[in-house]
């Protein structure tokens, strides 16, 4: 299955994974300008820091996120909490290229709203993807960031067994990224 021609919809009991469209605009304008939400954001060699304030910023971020999936660089998916309806957050995922330690990598972003950034919440939705990660994306490692503050997520990460690494990634203009724990 090549996951650029179709997009999979993952779920489990408590949450759905399904590609990120405009339906969401509304809900993860929520995320999106949630301040308490965005340290825990990793927008490591990105173009922006995925602040958005405005109904209109959140569109084009999702445009953009759906321009960048037919071009076949990554799929952002929507985070759906099946007790609301509502999208919560979003996972973005690609198979890494780079000529560092991180060459070949499953590169997981996970943004969360603040109140669901809690461990129970994020095994949860983890255990949705990270077993699906090496087939959709024909990696051999999975690689996500967690800032030594964001306690919850560090819990969860263990229990999915990844383990933080001294290993940086590289950016494109040479900056290095620490903070990434590795399954």
């Amino acid at each position: 299955m090549n996951i650029y021609e179709k997009c999979p919809v993952l779920e489990n009991d408590d949450f759905i994974l399904r590609q990120t469209n405009q339906k969401d605009v509304v809900d993860l304008l929520n995320v999106y300008s949630d301040e308490k939400a965005l340290p825990f954001f990793n927008s490591d060699n990105c173009t922006n820091n995925f602040h958005y304030k405005t109904i209109e910023q959140m569109k084009q971020a999702i445009d953009f996120w759906q321009d960048e999936y037919k071009k076949k660089y990554y799929v952002r998916w929507s985070v759906i909490d099946k007790n609301t309806n509502c999208a919560v957050g979003t996972i973005e995922l690609f198979n890494r290229k780079a000529k560092d330690f991180f060459n070949n990598c499953g590169l997981l972003r996970l943004d969360l709203r603040s109140d669901y950034e809690k461990s129970e919440i994020i095994i949860n939705i983890l255990g949705i993807i990270i077993p699906e990660t090496k087939k959709l994306f024909g990696c051999n490692m999975t690689a996500t960031k967690a800032i030594p503050e964001a306690s919850e997520r560090i819990k969860a990460l263990e229990y999915h067994g990844f383990h933080l690494t001294e290993e940086k990634i590289t950016g494109h203009k040479g900056e290095l990224y620490g903070d990434y724990w590795i399954l």
